[in-house]
C-alpha cells in the first residue's frame, strides 16, 4: 500500500490527503490570526474506513500545534476525533497550556 500525504493548500482553505496522486480527503478550514476553525471534512468513499479522515485530523492539528495556533473544531468528525484522542485537547481554542 502506498503512502498517504498530507498537505496544508491555504489558497484553498484546506488541508488535503493524497494516495496514488488521487485526493483521497480534504478538511476546510477557516484561519484567522487567533486561530484556525475546523469546518467540514470529505473523504472520497473509494478511501473511506483506510484512515484517510485521522490522518487528515493528526496532520492539520500538528501544524496547527507547531505554529502554535489554537484550534476551534466546528466539524462534528474533529469533535468526534479530538474527543477520542485527548492528547490534542491541549490545541483546542479557550483552553490554557500554562
Amino acid at each position: 500500500m502506498s503512502e498517504l500525504t498530507v498537505v496544508d493548500v491555504p489558497e484553498s482553505k484546506r488541508f488535503e490527503a493524497h494516495q496514488d496522486g488521487a485526493l483521497a480527503g480534504f478538511a476546510d478550514y477557516i484561519r484567522t490570526a487567533e486561530l484556525i476553525t475546523f469546518t467540514h471534512t470529505e473523504v472520497d468513499p473509494a478511501f473511506e474506513g483506510k484512515g484517510v479522515g485521522s490522518a487528515l485530523v493528526r496532520a492539520s492539528l500538528d501544524a496547527a500545534r507547531a505554529e502554535g495556533l489554537p484550534v476551534l473544531p466546528v466539524c462534528p468528525f474533529y469533535q468526534g476525533w479530538i474527543a477520542r484522542h485527548r492528547e490534542y485537547a491541549d490545541v483546542l481554542y479557550g483552553t490554557t497550556a500554562d
